[in-house]
């Protein structure tokens, strides 16, 4: 049996995905796009703030109060593919997916939440 100092290490050294993330609406179909080198902390944030009222986005949270959590879906939409390759560098990955996600879903005004093209988080 694994003690709780060696499940604590591995967990530490886990690699979390870097990847692109929304958290959309499935009533009127508005999004908020993010992303992040660990995807599974926002994801779970974002859920978290959603579902105790303290979203510091108010036009989604209004919504959620509005809709109800059974009308929001929480998805990864791409996970960035680590190359052991020379020159590979994650966080410049990462950057390519959300232009391309940004360009794909434009997730601003009637179509999203997010309110500037910034949307990595930690």
């Amino acid at each position: 049996m694994k003690s709780r100092k060696e499940i604590k290490r591995e967990y530490k050294e886990r690699k979390g995905s870097a990847g692109v993330f929304q958290v959309k609406n499935t009533e009127n179909g508005k999004v908020l796009l993010g992303s992040s080198l660990n995807l599974e902390g926002p994801l779970n944030a974002h859920q978290f703030m959603l579902t105790t009222g303290s979203h510091r986005n108010k036009e989604l949270q209004k919504d959620w109060n509005e809709y109800g959590p059974d009308k929001f879906v929480f998805e990864v939409l791409e996970v960035v593919e680590v190359k052991d390759a020379p020159g590979f560098n994650l966080s410049d990955e990462l950057t390519l997916l959300e232009q391309i996600w940004i360009e794909r879903l434009h997730p601003f005004g009637e179509r999203g939440y997010n309110t500037d093209s910034k949307i990595r988080q930690a």
